[in-house]
């Protein structure tokens, strides 16, 4: 269940490109557009609209995800690895999905950097309410979060 409903009679489409966004380990922005550029495409790709601006929300994003508004027209190779996360983080929040999955999101990242994007999530949890899963092999993450699964293989028993 999701919001009270069924998840297996929604619209898989909808659900997915409205409600959950996705940050990947590797980051997955398209190098060749500036930072502006990728997080437009994701709000597009939505298919949903906006009352602002897109550029008035890429602004207000940076600074969510603590980037100089100056970011928005650099390419993303100019970027280093901790900067483009961020990017990724707001591209995933561009179009104000309620829950955040975010694969090994400090994975690539020092310490320091993910200590600061470990904030960034726990801001987004506690101040916006969002739901914010994370999957982590580091402890340190895990330590930094509300809540903690951990998943163990499941042994089977062979017959002889």
């Amino acid at each position: 269940l999701y919001d009270g409903r069924d998840l297996s009679t929604l619209n898989r489409y909808r659900f997915r490109s409205h409600d959950i966004g996705v940050i990947f380990q590797s980051f997955n922005l398209l190098p060749a557009l500036t930072v502006e550029e990728n997080i437009v495409l994701s709000m597009e790709a939505s298919g949903m609209r906006f009352e602002r601006p897109k550029r008035e929300i890429v602004l207000e994003l940076l600074h969510k995800v603590r980037l100089p508004e100056e970011y928005a027209k650099e390419r993303i190779l100019h970027l280093s690895g901790g900067e483009q996360q961020r990017v990724a983080i707001a591209r995933a929040l561009s179009y104000g999905p309620r829950v955040v999955l975010a694969d090994e999101p400090t994975g690539n990242l020092d310490m320091a950097t993910q200590d600061d994007i470990m904030a960034i999530f726990r801001a987004l949890a506690h101040d916006e309410g969002k739901c914010v899963i994370i999957v982590t092999h580091s402890p340190a993450v895990a330590e930094q979060s509300d809540e903690v699964f951990q998943l163990k293989p499941l042994h089977r028993h062979v017959r002889k």
